[in-house]
């Protein structure tokens, strides 16, 4: 066994890493023997993206990146089920027989690689109802408070993790908010935080106001005030996507984001994969925005959000280069683990 340090998602750690008896390394929460040999480079679990959308992408690259969780934030909840089930049956089997004696079920937290909103939430017309990319089934058009409580219901039953409101006043019409406000309160009423598309003049501020908890986007339409940022680290959490947009927009969301994290908001790395050629992996360009925001390693590794290194199947080696840069991150393999 080596000594090895690893990040559990807040701090760093010492533990020990070794070959598991399926042959795979495995990390254990154990105190090293002192004088013991330490493994080179530093271990963090798979990274996880907060905003994809698997149906526009191949989405069986995701067993070779180097993200072990992602959250697909827009899509036909029946097809996106599937395909959570499909990840989550690659890894169940991936050890093979008698790889590990520990039970792993549907609540594992191996098997959480892919959560889901289901259906994008919005007004009759509301972006993005009219949009050729959104496939089949992935909008629920609502008109009244039975409708909002049919739908949400709908996105539970399914398995949703959060429920998604496409709130684009620059695209169509976006609910008002006492309609907004009933999303939310039949969202709380089955233990689901809403995430919102913001887009448009004042429309990150509002949705904050009416509940939602986390903005798909972080705000890139306009600037906010100082005043505003405050009482949006106060009761929000932002996913970049910094990446997608145009110089002009980016720049807009890159001083937003880094007056946010500076005001101790929480950032979620997050892509809109499928928007554009984007990997089906780490992003280089949405690391080096956050970067350009002001995110140091530390917080760097906690916008990507790493799945629990000490519950396998990913276990990723950053390079010991001295720095915790994410991009140097590579599958630990059994060759890693010779002096």
């Amino acid at each position: 066994m080596l000594r090895a340090t690893f990040f559990d998602g807040e701090r760093w750690r010492e533990g020990v890493v070794g070959l598991g008896r399926d042959g795979r390394p495995e990390l254990r929460d154990e105190i090293p023997e002192p004088g013991s040999p330490a493994l080179r480079g530093r271990i963090v679990g798979g990274f996880t993206d907060h905003h994809v959308h698997l149906q526009l992408v191949d989405h069986a690259l995701l067993a070779s990146s180097r993200l072990g969780r992602v959250v697909d934030l827009g899509g036909d909840p029946s097809t996106v089920a599937s395909i959570a089930v499909h990840n989550a049956g690659e890894l169940a089997d991936g050890g093979g027989a008698g790889a590990d004696s520990r039970t792993v079920g549907p609540d594992s937290p191996e098997l959480r690689t892919v959560r889901y909103a289901g259906a994008f939430l919005t007004p009759p017309g509301g972006y993005p109802s009219d949009r050729a990319w959104a496939p089949a089934g992935s909008v629920r058009e609502i008109a009244d408070p039975a409708g909002a409580a049919a739908a949400v219901a709908e996105m539970a039953a399914s398995g949703a993790s959060c429920i998604k409101i496409a709130s684009n006043s620059t695209a169509g019409p976006v609910f008002a908010d006492d309609l907004f406000r009933t999303i939310v309160e039949r969202a709380a009423a089955h233990g689901l935080p809403v995430v919102a598309h913001a887009e448009g003049p004042g429309e990150a501020q509002r949705v904050v106001r009416l509940g939602a908890t986390r903005l798909a986007h972080a705000p890139f339409t306009e600037r906010l005030d100082d005043q505003e940022i405050a009482a949006q680290a106060a009761r929000a959490s932002w996913i970049s996507t910094l990446a997608v947009h145009d110089p002009d927009s980016q720049a807009i969301a890159i001083d937003n984001v880094a007056r946010f994290h500076a005001a101790g908001g929480i950032v979620r790395y997050g892509t809109d994969m499928g928007n554009g050629p984007t990997p089906v992996d780490l992003n280089s360009a949405e690391v080096a925005a956050l970067r350009a925001a002001g995110l140091d390693d530390d917080a760097l590794l906690r916008a990507l959000a790493p799945t629990d290194p000490l519950l396998r199947p990913a276990l990723l080696l950053l390079l010991p280069d001295g720095s915790a840069d994410p991009l140097t991150a590579r599958p630990l393999t059994p060759a890693d683990l010779k002096v």
